[in-house]
């Protein structure tokens, strides 16, 4: 690995190049059709879960990555394999200072904190990562005619009072509590891809995540999948809020990065949910776990955070009829696909 005293690292693979499955144009939009195309692409929060594994992706298909990340959430280990990748390049670097990557095709915007713990910890770093961040990487879109996706969050619906949650319901969030630092952060960031779209002609999109895990989802991140993979292989109990009837959906990272992968070459501006439908209550999913991992730890109940949800999942109606896309790993696969990750996890 080569590094630079600045704060870079560069990173590569020799790796496979493959002709890309979607053809470009000045409006983009999904075909079956493989054409050579590469890009030059930028991935904000690159050493983040989500962000580490799109970068394998466009990898895979053939492009070019500049990856930038502050890591105070990412972590380098995320992208070791990519060590001798030579059209790959990380920076580490605060996007919410202004900077120039120079010429680029296309923009990911997946730099956030992401889990409870995170944007609690990092409340006004996660506030200007949806503010000034988010302005900074549209004015890099803006400047160089590139395509930009903004990866939001199922956090826009709150604690919703409509199920499941399609993309036109407006949300039920409190703009004052703890978790308010992310939704509200979300949620501006989306008014401001909009309006980067609608006065300044970016083709801007927006995926809204629901809950999704798998390999390098970051252990001791708070979420439910990894809370509750390291306490059963632990042996130890695994910590329900409140009396676990509320509920989650679980989408695994490898469907999630094929739906955003397509959305990124839609010609789609409004918000498109992606997760995973099918609904479990975090009983169920604590018990899923216990099956995957062979444990016999015992369950254990704590108070339910404030502004919690009760329900989330996602109406993924528009995703289906727009990108020929839904979920294909169901939870006790992803689980199986998961828990060689979690347990070199223990060790580390």
């Amino acid at each position: 690995m080569k590094t630079v005293s600045a704060g870079f690292v560069e990173a590569s693979i020799q790796g496979l190049r493959l002709c890309s499955k979607i053809q470009l144009s000045g409006h983009y939009s999904y075909a079956a059709e493989h054409r050579p195309l590469t890009m030059r692409i930028l991935v904000t929060g690159a050493a983040g879960f989500l962000g580490s594994h799109l970068t394998d992706r466009l990898l895979t298909e053939g492009h070019t990555v500049l990856g930038v990340d502050n890591l105070s959430t990412g972590d380098l280990a995320n992208l070791a394999h990519l060590a001798c990748e030579p059209r790959f390049q990380l920076e580490q670097r605060d996007i919410c200072s202004p900077f120039d990557p120079g010429h680029v095709d296309y923009v990911f915007n997946f730099a956030s904190p992401a889990s409870p713990p995170e944007y609690l910890r990092l409340a006004i770093e996660t506030l200007r990562a949806g503010s000034a961040g988010v302005e900074n990487t549209l004015e890099i879109a803006a400047r160089y005619g590139a395509g930009y996706l903004h990866a939001s969050t199922s956090e826009c619906y709150g604690d919703p009072l409509q199920h499941p949650q399609p993309e036109d319901y407006w949300g039920n969030v409190n703009p004052v509590g703890p978790r308010s630092v992310y939704d509200e952060a979300k949620r501006y960031a989306e008014a401001l891809v909009m309006a980067y779209h609608r006065s300044r002609g970016v083709k801007t999109h927006l995926v809204r995540i629901f809950n999704t895990y798998g390999p390098r989802l970051r252990p001791s991140d708070g979420r439910v999948i990894s809370n509750f993979m390291m306490q059963a292989l632990r042996a130890q109990p695994l910590m329900v809020y409140g009396d676990g009837s509320q509920t989650r959906s679980f989408c695994y990272v490898d469907d999630l990065i094929e739906g955003i992968f397509r959305l990124s070459h839609t010609a789609e501006h409004l918000p498109v949910n992606l997760g995973n439908p099918v609904e479990f209550t975090i009983l169920e999913c604590a018990q899923a776990v216990l099956e995957a991992t062979g444990s016999r730890s015992e369950l254990c109940f704590g108070d339910l955070p404030q502004d919690d949800p009760a329900r989330r999942c996602p109406d993924i109606a528009k995703a289906r009829t727009l990108l020929g896309w839904e979920p294909k790993v169901q939870l006790k696969e992803g689980l199986q696909k998961s828990l060689e990750f979690f347990r070199a996890s223990i060790g580390s």
